[in-house]
């Protein structure tokens, strides 16, 4: 099966109240990983690459290692640029082959953020490729993204009306109280559903998109400290949470934090309990089940697992 858009998954799950999960890839373990889970639970899917991995891995290995999935699977697939920061990556991820592109511009005053998108949408739109926008800041720290807790601003609804009406974007990834990394709340974490709900009225059937929706489950933080790690006592986003946000408008869920935090804590047991070994294989191997398992758990919290029929 050839890649595709997500135009179909995000009519699908917004019809039928569940969200596609979008997993952050950056080498073949965790492509296996996210693949072997989808295929395994009959889920449809999106892998979607950051700039930094982009850079990281090759445009052409990441690509190579998506047709090599898409060998072994029949569930659909897109592959999704995330965070874009410029026209000019958008473009070259639309002529490389992505079949969905995001451009975030909500670092910018609200007009320059709508005259980006909008050039990215109109190119994109013309080689029939859906693009992802973002309106609202969130806290916290991913990769380039790096955003104070005292200058993240929710989406305003209003606004988010006016933005999508004039970029004419597929889709919105919004700001209702998420955040980015393993750094995440001080207090209690709270989504503002209120604020969800009023985002919806204003745009019935369009897809929102949430991210810096990881849990950082404590078991995998644990384990990370427990082996040499230091991360702080995090609380991530309730997972119940983010099953009742997949129940609504949200169509697209973001996962990255909870996928680094489960390899990472593998690799970190492997290395104690296992100190002679140094073949990558041995340590690679656990970690890629790791990351199948988690999947597999995040597919049924958004509860798009089985929606993938078999032939």
């Amino acid at each position: 099966m050839p890649l595709v858009t997500t135009h179909q998954m995000f009519k699908d799950a917004y019809e039928g109240h569940y969200a596609i999960g979008a997993f952050n890839i950056n080498n073949m373990e965790i492509v296996q990983g996210i693949v072997e889970a989808a295929h395994e639970e009959r889920a449809p899917l999106i892998l979607q690459v950051s700039k930094g991995a982009r850079k990281y891995a090759r445009h052409e290995f990441i690509m190579k290692l998506v047709e090599a999935a898409l060998e072994i699977t029949d569930v659909p697939i897109a592959l999704h640029l995330d965070h874009g920061d410029s026209f000019e990556l958008v473009k070259a991820c639309v002529d490389g082959g992505f079949t969905s592109v995001m451009i975030d511009g909500s670092h910018l005053p609200f007009e320059e953020n709508v005259a980006l998108t909008k050039r990215c949408v109109e190119y994109a739109h013309s080689h029939g490729i859906p693009v992802e926008a973002e309106l609202g800041r969130l806290a916290g720290i991913e990769e380039h993204v790096s955003v104070a807790e005292r200058d993240a601003v929710f989406t305003d609804p209003d606004q988010a009306a006016e933005f999508v009406e004039r970029t004419g974007c597929d889709s919105l990834a919004i700001a209702i109280g998420t955040s980015h990394g393993a750094y995440k709340f001080k207090g209690e974490p709270k989504l503002d559903f209120e604020r969800l709900h009023e985002i919806e009225k204003r745009l019935p059937g369009f897809p929102l998109v949430l991210h810096g929706a990881s849990s950082v489950l404590q078991e995998f933080v644990e384990e990370c400290n427990k082996y040499g790690g230091n991360l702080p006592g995090a609380k991530g986003v309730p997972e119940e949470m983010i099953k009742e946000a997949a129940k609504s408008g949200v169509c697209k869920v973001n996962i990255d934090t909870d996928l680094r935090l489960a390899m990472t804590a593998t690799i970190r047991r492997e290395f104690h309990e296992h100190p002679e070994n140094f073949d990558p294989r041995k340590y690679l191997g656990p970690a890629r089940d790791a990351i199948r398992e988690m999947v597999r758990r995040k597919l049924h919290v958004l509860g798009c697992a089985g929606k993938v029929k078999s032939e």
